[in-house]
């Protein structure tokens, strides 16, 4: 279908953690972005981090329709804990915020079949100032997670060196799978050394870590994210090797639905990352989420382009000084996602092309956008007009259809059939 697969070799050869955890890009709900350290159960009980906030969570993935499209962790991130380990130098939850303890948190998100995700640090001191899990506590630490039957474990990195980090994060690594308990190992390492090589080594990340925080934390702005977008995909060349069933880059949270984001903006994070195989963590308020964020979040045709089981991160194609930028996955089943990109912010920018010229080989293409859900069908070498509005996207599904019979196009909204029509000069216009 597409004539350029950069590292598809080395994307369907590089080996993953051995525990069959996250084949797919995991899927959920994360505190950090939307929470933080909100400890004040006094005076803000709805929004503390406490026990309250993530049944609250758990019951809106539960009954909202969230935990069937994928969205099963539910994920504690920093200042759960208190700031003493218990007599026998075990971890412990805050016991007012969490007075059930964690293993009844989990216990309660088992019960509506999702999983929980806490969060620990290899330093001194979480990056919020609480317990650090240093290398001679990870034994006990893994042990202790795995008692309170926690599915994912994030290991950040604040308060440690790099020979620390170099030490740990393996340790951690074989510490999870010793326990019997398969639990999805999340790790920070590579945030902490720039990112790329030669001070990351991918190949051994793959080996021990099924997901990895490469980049800064996200923030509840645009500039945040495209600033997560343009690192990710100017060092595409070092990262999209890396990925792969079991073995995720990490770009961090969604923030659909909270505060920074315009709708446009909001269905482009989406699809971005999708195109990157990302992990999908929404980091918002499920109870008080719009309809139109809710949307997005659940669209069933960006989770199915996200969840592809070929596990193979996107890549940018083209880049022009008009400011469009195209983006293309490889799916499964010869089947591929385009997507069109706006980094403009003036008006919608009336983008012409055609597949071949985007590498597609020769054929016909059944076209869908995945936000409107209309379908058209393309030659390769017929151009076509798309628009795409400010900082927003056009996003499609590409496959081959078994059999054609006609070219269509759109036409004020409506595909037209125009095989038969005579000197038709008309471009075809995709919404």
């Amino acid at each position: 279908m597409y004539q350029s697969v950069i590292f598809l070799a080395w994307a369907l050869s590089v080996s993953a953690l051995d525990n069959g955890l996250m084949l797919t890009p995991p899927m959920g709900w994360l505190a950090w972005e939307r929470y933080r350290c909100d400890i004040d159960c006094e005076n803000d009980p709805k929004n503390c981090i406490s026990e309250k906030l993530f049944m609250d969570m758990a019951d809106r993935l539960s009954e909202d329709g969230w935990k069937e499209l994928g969205y099963v962790y539910v994920n504690i991130d920093d200042c759960w804990s208190s700031m003493q380990r218990d007599k026998d130098g075990r971890l412990q939850a805050d016991p007012k915020r969490f007075p059930g303890g964690i293993k009844k948190l989990a216990n309660y998100l088992h019960e509506r079949d999702l999983k929980l995700g806490i969060y620990g640090d290899m330093g001194t001191h979480t990056c919020g100032g609480y317990p650090g899990t240093t290398l001679d506590k990870i034994e006990l630490d893994a042990q202790t997670f795995a008692d309170w039957e926690v599915d994912m474990f994030k290991f950040d990195g604040c308060y440690s060196n790099s020979t620390e980090q170099e030490k740990g994060y393996p340790l951690m690594s074989k510490a999870l799978n010793a326990t019997g308990r398969p639990i999805g190992y999340s790790c920070s390492w590579p945030a902490y050394q720039g990112g790329l090589p030669p001070k990351v080594n991918y190949t051994q990340l793959g080996e021990i870590c099924n997901l990895w925080r490469n980049y800064g934390d996200i923030e509840d702005s645009w500039d945040s994210v495209i600033a997560i977008v343009d690192w990710f995909f100017e060092n595409q060349e070092v990262l999209i090797p890396a990925a792969g069933p079991g073995r995720w880059n990490d770009p961090d949270m969604l923030i659909i639905g909270d505060f920074g984001l315009s709708l446009e903006q909001s269905r482009s994070q989406m699809a971005l990352w999708a195109i990157m195989a990302a992990p999908l963590f929404m980091s918002n308020d499920l109870r008080t989420l719009s309809s139109s964020a809710r949307a997005i979040l659940q669209n069933k045709m960006i989770i199915s382009i996200n969840q592809d089981p070929l596990g193979i991160q996107g890549q940018r194609i083209v880049k022009e000084k008009s400011g469009i930028q195209i983006f293309w996955r490889p799916l499964s089943k010869n089947t591929s996602a385009l997507l069109f990109f706006s980094r403009r912010s003036d008006m919608p920018y009336r983008y012409k092309t055609s597949l071949s010229k985007l590498n597609y080989t020769t054929g016909s293409y059944k076209v869908t956008d995945v936000y409107t859900y209309e379908t058209t069908v393309l030659k390769d070498s017929s151009e076509f007009v798309v628009s795409v509005n400010p900082s927003g996207v056009v996003m499609w599904y590409v496959s081959a259809p078994a059999k054609l019979n006609s070219r269509l196009y759109f036409r004020g909204g409506h595909v037209q059939d125009f095989a038969n029509e005579d000197n038709n000069n008309d471009i075809p216009y995709l919404l």
